[in-house]
């Protein structure tokens, strides 16, 4: 399995801050696919349905606000993460305006491996992201099968 071959699904609504998400992490140098949606239904879809999706062909890294039109993120989340769910070892970054301890102590009992508040200020929320590009070109993920291979 090579880095490349790993698709980073953005699910964010906020047309700007995704707009913002994959600049900064092109900047980073990390040049594979991202999938954007711009909700949770069509997103879902995607991780559990689709044949060109992680449930199916390989290995995905999840970007997720948890603030969306048709659903929250941790309900996103826990379908995922289903003990018995082909997505249940995928790493979940969380990046969302919300810096509530509840919800972030929430999300990381659902399964989310990193949680990242958006800075209101542009800058901070750009140099954010050029750190996650950074640790998302280092980053080593499971193989989704589980099997080894």
């Amino acid at each position: 399995m090579t880095k490349n071959s790993v698709t980073i699904v953005m699910v964010e609504d906020d047309e700007g801050h995704a707009r913002l998400i994959e600049k900064n992490i092109r900047r980073a140098g990390v040049n594979n696919e991202i999938r954007h949606f711009t909700d949770g239904t069509s997103a879902l879809r995607y991780l559990l349905e689709a044949p060109e999706g992680p449930s199916h062909n390989g290995p995905a890294l999840v970007l997720l606000d948890l603030n969306l039109p048709d659903m929250s993120g941790t309900d996103i989340l826990t379908r995922m993460k289903d003990s018995t769910g082909p997505l249940r070892r995928t790493p979940v970054v969380v990046l969302t305006t919300t810096d509530d301890k509840i919800e972030i102590q929430r999300c990381y009992d659902l399964g989310a491996n990193v949680y990242i508040t958006k800075p209101v200020n542009y800058e901070s929320f750009a140099q954010a992201i050029r750190q996650l590009g950074l640790f998302l070109s280092v980053i080593q993920l499971p193989d989704p099968l589980g099997d080894g291979h």
